[in-house]
Parts: C-alpha cells; structure tokens; sequence
C-alpha cells in the first residue's frame, strides 16, 4: 500500500502542541503565550499538552497522537531536538501531519528543512505550511531524525548537560563542554561492521551514523548527497589521543571533515553493528538526536519504510 499523504492542514485541523516546559534556554511560559497569541488571532484550533519532565515525554507524545487520530488533527512538536525526536516516534507509524517549532540549542530539525528558530516565525509559519516527507532512520526499535552515535558523543553530551546544570544552556556552554570532553582520555571500541556486503573490524573512539542534511554538509560530508537516495551517513573516527581528536573537532567545524586522514567516511541503506566481545549481549550507551540511552546489541540501522510527514513552510522546496 502506498505511503499517502494526510491531509493539509487547514485553520479547521487542530494543532494538539507537545511542549517540552524545560527545553532550550528562553521562557517556555513565553513561548507557550506567544504561540497562543498567534493561533488565536488566526482562528486556528488548538490545544498545549505540556512536559515537565523528559521521561514524560512518550507518554504526553502518545496521548497527542490519539487526539490528533480522533479528532483529525496535527501533532505539533515544540522543544529542542530530543522533544521533536520523542513525538516523531509516536507519530511516524500513524501517518499524521507534524509540525516543528523550534526551542533548543542546536535546532538541527528545524534548520534542515527552513523552519524559523524563533518561535513566532516557526509558529507562523505553521498556518501556511505544506507537508513535505521526510526520511527517517531507525535503530533496532527507535527513530533518528539528525544523528545517533556510540562512544564519545554519548560521554560528550552526558558531560554537557552537567555543565548546563551549573551554567545554563547557550551555545558557549556547550561549546566548553564539549571542548573539556575532547581533552581526556576516551576508551576505544572494538567493532564488527557490516553493510552493503562488507564487513570490518575497526578500533574507535566514535562512530557516528547521520541523517541531518544541514549537518552533515556543515561538517563538508559528501554523503549529504545520498540522503536524498534513502540512505544514511557513517562516520568512523580512527584518532586515539585528545590532541588528535581535538583536530578532527575542529576540521568538522571548518568544514573539512572529509579530508582528514584518520576519518572513515561512507553511505548506507542497512548497517550491522557489534561489539567484538566475543558475542556480549549487554547493553551500549548510545546518543540518539541528543538524548543518551542504552541499547542491547546488535544495533541495525537503516531507513524507515514510511516517510514522516513535515509541515515545512511554504515557500520551500
């Protein structure tokens, strides 16, 4: 059966919002006033359900999708790309209309697909966008719209919520973090990789598999282009040292990711990845779009059969 499209949202369509209360470094509180503002005076229908905690996520995500299936709705995600992460998994298998507005740090959700970063533009935006299909990636059980990594990203971003916890959120503090995690020592993981009829063995401090357009042409990626084919983007980093990955950081930064000697980089459709530990099954720490959990290997990544439908704004491609 095809993957059709729901219907575009009209001012008639209600807008069931999954708020994160704690996400990105402004005033929810404000954000949620100046969303309503917008909506009301444009006669759209809608409705906040509001999260105070992260793991009450799913389970407020879960009870927007039913509504938005009840009352022919569209599910709104406003929050960083955690939140948007956890309503995209409660989204995808109900193929509804979803929506972003933007509210973290980095925004990678938003920015590949021209969403404004500030809330009443994205939020604008909303009453006359149309829906655009989206790839999605997947590993073993859960969704990835930007990245999912093992090894040091999943330590860098446990070590930048705690500077955020004693500093606050901004770019600058996770920046410092993420500068002070480069500098200590990491511990290597042992591999077995096998895609596309390949298979290898490899040593690393990271492996990070992406699927963020914007991203992966920031870090000057080739496999940006592939994304458009259904595929996703592999990335194995080969340094050791702190020095050595402190270089990589920052040729990632300048664009140049690609070029360095020690990075292996590739496109795939499906990815096999185990530990070489003679079979253990316990779990890995992985990061998924900025979240950090555990997974019991084998971890198999690859594209989800349905697009997930995006209310992008009009005037996009």
């Amino acid at each position: 059966m095809p993957n059709l499209p729901p219907a575009t949202p009209s001012r008639a369509t209600p807008f069931l919002i999954v708020m994160n209360a704690r996400s990105g470094s402004g005033d929810a509180n404000e954000a949620q006033h100046q969303m309503r503002e917008i909506f009301d005076a444009a006669g759209q229908a809608h409705e906040f359900l509001l999260s105070q905690q992260p793991q009450d996520l799913p389970k407020i995500a879960k009870q927007a999708v039913e509504m938005a299936i009840a009352r022919n709705g569209a599910v709104i995600a406003a929050g960083g790309d955690g939140t948007i992460n956890a309503v995209a998994q409660a989204v995808l298998p109900h193929q509804l209309a979803f929506g972003i507005v933007p509210q973290g740090t980095f925004n990678y959700s938003g920015r590949a697909h021209a969403i404004p970063l500030e809330t009443p533009a994205a939020t604008q935006s909303l009453l006359t966008a149309r829906l655009k299909p989206i790839q999605v990636g997947v590993v073993n059980d859960r969704i990835f719209l930007v990245n999912a990594s093992l090894g040091l990203y999943p330590e860098l971003l446990q070590d930048r919520e705690e500077y955020k916890k004693q500093f606050g959120r901004s770019r600058t503090v996770a920046f410092f973090a993420g500068l002070r995690s480069l500098m200590q020592v990491h511990r290597q993981l042992s591999l077995e990789i096998e895609h596309d009829n390949e298979r290898q063995v490899v040593r690393t401090p990271t492996l990070f598999i992406g699927n963020n357009l914007f991203q992966l042409e920031q870090l000057g990626l080739p496999e940006a282009e592939d994304l458009q084919r259904r595929k996703l983007a592999a990335v194995i980093a080969r340094a050791q040292r702190p020095r050595s990955l402190l270089w990589l950081a920052l040729r990632g930064a300048l664009g140049r990711l690609a070029d360095a000697e020690n990075v292996q980089d590739f496109s795939f459709r499906q990815m096999m990845v185990h530990p070489w530990t003679g079979g253990t099954r316990r779990p890995i720490k992985i990061a998924i779009d900025g979240e950090v959990l555990m997974m019991r290997p084998p971890l198999k990544f690859s594209v989800a059969p349905k697009p997930l439908w995006l209310m992008t704004p009009a005037k996009t491609d």
